[in-house]
């Protein structure tokens, strides 16, 4: 999905991102979720975190793929099995990727005490442009009932963002309940 900024194109991780970004140790495991060329897996890795960034595009995902810190996979999430069961997350980020499906998938790679990190397009960015496609887009609140049933949730905002092109979002930090309450918030 395009990015409703500059910032998608190059490798700034997104702002919610690194004002959570706290709440994962050093050292912890992270997915990067539909990593693209790596930005969030860069600063993760940056942060001392051990990054497995996943992408269906090896091309693109080659850019943070010599990083030391950082394993790629490439492997297409929206067909075939989900390529990390069994495995375990200290932190899981998500960054302008809906898939649904993968829903109760990242719910159960995350670590009881790890953070989720989650920020999409929501319903009503057909307005600003794309995407425009509801199956790319979160329902009022999607984020929130996602997490519900199994973790504590830290933050949550939706509704639109202006910058250089003005967009709908929603965005989502939720730890896992065996996290020690409560949890630091960001300066």
């Amino acid at each position: 999905m395009n990015s409703p900024s500059n910032r998608h194109h190059g490798l700034a991780p997104s702002p919610w991102v690194a004002r959570f970004a706290p709440l994962v140790p050093a050292g912890a495991r992270v997915l990067d979720l539909a990593a693209g060329r790596g930005r969030h897996a860069l600063f993760f890795a940056a942060r001392g975190a051990q990054v497995v960034a996943v992408d269906r595009d090896a091309a693109v995902l080659a850019t943070a793929g010599d990083s030391p810190g950082i394993a790629t996979r490439v492997a297409d999430l929206e067909r075939g099995d989900w390529p990390f069961s069994g495995e375990r997350f200290g932190a899981i980020v998500v960054v302008h990727y809906l898939h649904r499906a993968l829903f109760p998938h990242l719910l159960a790679a995350l670590s009881p005490d790890g953070v989720l990190l989650y920020e999409a397009f929501a319903t009503g960015n057909a307005a600003y442009g794309k995407p425009s496609n509801p199956d790319f887009l979160l329902e009022q609140g999607e984020l929130l009932e996602l997490a519900r049933e199994t973790l504590t949730v830290v933050a949550f905002e939706q509704g639109r963002v202006d910058g250089v092109q003005p967009a709908v979002i929603q965005r989502l930090t939720a730890v896992g309940r065996a996290r020690a309450w409560p949890p630091p918030l960001p300066e």
